[in-house]
């Protein structure tokens, strides 16, 4: 599993390119691919949970989700994470 820390900006570009990038989150959950996804509550960053087999994994899913190269967003972190409960 990883774990993906953004922190978010003023920028209205981030706002506009939410509704997209919650949409690809919801179908990730589906495929078994996003544990729990969600913004900090004073909408300062979000926190996502990937089970995914490797940081590569990660990167494409990454990729494929302009909502990460959008200005306003910053991953902060990317951690690999190894739950002892589930």
């Amino acid at each position: 599993m990883f774990i993906l820390e953004l922190s978010f900006g003023e920028e209205p570009d981030r706002l506009a390119a939410r509704p997209a990038h919650r949409e690809r989150l919801q179908a990730l959950h589906r495929d078994g691919k996003v544990v729990l996804a969600g913004p900090f509550p004073d909408d300062s960053g979000a926190l996502l949970i990937f089970d995914v087999p490797d940081a590569a994994a990660l990167a494409a899913i990454v990729a494929e989700d302009p909502y990460y190269r959008t200005p306003g967003v910053t991953i902060t972190s990317q951690r690999e994470w190894s739950p002892i409960i589930r």
